[in-house]
């Protein structure tokens, strides 16, 4: 569990097949690495990933097949050329962004990214090869003040369409600044994942019991 406030940036540098070495870089490699032990869960951008060995600024994780292509970690071409890292969420340690699972629920793309005066206005959709995916398990969540994680930020959803096809966040020059948001392109993709506590709200729904059903003594 994570909480979508991330703590440094790295690089991918090694793809072996199924294993990454992901590099971390500036002054957040020592902060990260003093308390990260093998076993430690680590997201990168936003997917959950295993630690297996700890080396000099880096570490190395194995990535399976189907998280390779159902995030970012397998198509680095077109997303940031560095990547968010978080390690997992303590037992008494502060939540100040909302739980973040690692389990992204799929790929968007980033539309358009406007600078204002207080923020970075910033709009996703799916992109064109992913829509019927998007409308299963992202956009059917989106809801307006709603959390949601982009690379494993916890950002606010500021606006999306009523039939969640799109959505857009305002992110603070804090985090533009020091996540990977300020390497984004439009076009460029992005892990999501939607609120957890929206999803169990649905299944809840979805299996609720009818009226009839319920005994009223």
């Amino acid at each position: 569990m994570f909480t979508g406030l991330i703590q440094g940036i790295g690089t991918i540098q090694s793809q072996e097949r199924d294993r990454l070495r992901i590099r971390i870089i500036h002054d957040s490699a020592a902060m990260i690495l003093s308390d990260l032990a093998i076993g430690d869960s680590v997201a990168v951008d936003g997917v959950c990933l295993t630690v297996e060995e700890i080396v000099s600024n880096a570490f190395w994780a194995t990535v399976s097949p189907e998280t390779l292509s159902r995030s970012t970690l397998g198509k680095r071409t077109m997303a940031a050329a560095y990547v968010n890292l978080e390690t997992s969420l303590r037992v008494g340690s502060k939540i100040g962004g909302h739980f973040v699972t690692g389990h992204v629920d799929g790929i968007g793309c980033l539309s358009q990214s406007i600078a204002t005066e207080k923020a970075w206005e910033m709009k996703f959709a799916p992109p064109s090869t992913m829509e019927e995916q998007w409308q299963a398990h992202l956009g059917r969540y989106l809801v307006p003040k709603g959390s949601i994680a982009i690379n494993g930020i916890s950002l606010t959803v500021a606006n999306c369409a009523d039939d969640g096809s799109w959505f857009t966040v305002a992110v603070i020059p804090h985090t533009y600044a020091e996540t990977n948001l300020c390497h984004l392109q439009p076009g460029y993709l992005v892990n999501i994942e939607s609120d957890v506590l929206g999803k169990y709200v649905d299944k809840l729904i979805a299996h609720r019991l009818p009226s009839s059903t319920i005994d009223r003594g």
